[in-house]
C-alpha cells in the first residue's frame, strides 16, 4: 500500500462528504434516544468495548461463537452445505462439512470483528492489512482510467473499502437496516475513512456519473437476483445472477478489477488481492458478460472457500425448466 501523507487522506475524507450528501443523508444520534432504541444501545456499548481488545483475543472468541451458531442453526447449515456441496463436487461429504464448521467460524470472527472496522484508530487498522497486486489498480489511478472492484461476499467484507478509500473516495452499495440506530453507525462506520454509501434503491444516474468522476466502485453482484437476473453458471450450476457489471463498465468505461480479501489464521490481520484487471470486458453480450463475471467470482472463491458467504441461497430462483418440473434446489 503506498504511503498515505495526511493531505490524501484528508482529500479523499472531504471527496467522500461532498459525495455522500447526493447519496445518503446522516442522521444526529440524539435522533435515537427514544426507549425502544435502548436495547440496541447496550448492544452497541458491548460492541465498543469488543474493539479494545487484541485482534487476536478477538478470532478465537469469534470463532467460538461461530461453533455456536453451527451447533444450534441446523436451518442455514443445510443451505450452506448444500451450496458447498453443489460447488465443489470433487470433495467429499467430510471435506464439505469441514469446510462449512470452518466456515462458521470465519463469520464469527468477522462479526465480532465489526466494531474494530467501525472504531479502532486508522493507524491501528493500517497495520493490519496488507495489500498485494496493486499494479493494474495503480496503473488505472495514475492514467485516470476508472474502476470497478469485483468482489464477492467474504467474511472481512469491509476491510478492502476502508483501506482503499483513504486514497480516494470508495463507492459501495448497501441496503437499508430497519433499526435506524443500526442504519446509521454502519454507514457511518463504512464511511469513516473516505467511503461513500449508495442504497441500492437510489437513482442510478448518481452512480454512474461518481464513477465517471473517478470514483473507484466497491461491487460485490454475487447473491441471487431473483425474476431481475439472468441464468447463468456459478460454479456447476445455473444461478439467477445481476447482469449489471458489465453495463456499469460500458457506461463508465471502467477497468474491472477482481478482488478478494482473506483473513490471516488466528488474528493475524488481513490480506487484500487485487488481480490483473479483466482483458475486453465488456463484450457487448449480456450472458457472456454475465457468466464471465461468475466465472472470475468463482476464482477468486476457491483459494478460501471457507471465507465466503455459504448461508445465502444463491440457488434459490431456478430456470423455468426446474421450475416446470417442481424442482427444489434447498429440501
Amino acid at each position: 500500500m503506498p504511503e498515505l501523507t495526511d493531505n490524501m487522506i484528508l482529500s479523499s475524507i472531504t471527496g467522500a462528504t461532498r459525495l455522500s450528501t447526493v447519496f445518503v443523508q446522516s442522521t444526529p444520534l440524539t435522533s435515537f434516544l427514544n426507549p425502544r432504541y435502548w436495547p440496541t444501545w447496550l448492544g452497541l456499548g458491548f460492541f465498543r468495548l469488543l474493539s479494545v481488545l487484541p485482534l487476536p483475543i478477538v478470532a478465537i472468541l469469534g470463532q467460538g461463537i461461530g461453533l455456536v451458531f453451527y451447533a444450534l442453526g441446523a436451518s442455514r447449515r443445510r443451505i450452506a452445505f448444500r451450496n458447498i456441496s453443489a460447488c465443489f463436487p470433487e470433495f467429499s461429504a467430510a471435506e464439505c462439512q469441514l469446510i462449512n464448521r470452518r466456515h462458521y467460524q470465519m463469520a464469527g470472527q468477522a462479526l465480532l470483528a465489526t466494531p474494530m472496522n467501525w472504531w479502532i484508530s486508522q493507524k491501528r487498522y493500517n497495520k493490519l492489512v496488507t495489500v498485494h497486486g496493486r499494479d493494474d489498480y495503480d496503473s488505472a489511478l495514475s492514467s485516470g482510467r476508472n474502476i470497478i472492484l469485483l468482489a464477492p461476499h467474504f467474511a472481512a467484507i469491509e476491510v478492502p473499502g476502508h483501506i482503499l478509500a483513504q486514497e480516494r473516495p470508495m463507492l459501495s452499495m448497501y441496503q437499508y437496516a430497519k433499526n435506524g440506530l443500526i442504519d446509521e453507525l454502519v454507514r457511518r462506520g463504512r464511511t469513516r475513512f473516505g467511503g461513500v454509501m449508495v442504497e441500492r434503491k437510489a437513482p442510478m444516474r448518481n452512480l454512474i456519473r461518481a464513477i465517471r468522476q473517478g470514483h473507484p466502485f466497491y461491487y460485490l453482484p454475487d447473491q441471487d437476483a431473483g425474476s431481475k437476473g439472468v441464468f447463468v453458471p456459478f460454479f456447476h450450476e445455473l444461478a439467477s445472477t445481476y447482469s449489471m457489471l458489465g453495463k456499469f463498465a460500458e457506461m463508465t468505461d471502467a477497468l474491472v478489477i477482481p478482488c478478494r480479501t482473506r483473513i490471516r489464521p488466528w488474528g493475524r490481520g488481513y490480506d487484500i488481492f487485487l488481480n490483473p484487471a479483466l482483458e475486453n470486458f465488456p463484450s457487448g453480450d449480456e450472458f457472456v458478460d454475465t457468466a464471465r463475471m461468475n466465472e472470475e467470482v468463482a476464482n477468486l472463491i476457491r483459494p478460501n472457500p471457507e471465507q465466503y458467504f455459504w448461508v445465502h441461497k444463491r440457488f434459490k430462483t431456478r430456470p423455468p425448466e426446474e421450475v416446470d418440473k417442481g424442482v427444489k434446489f434447498y429440501k
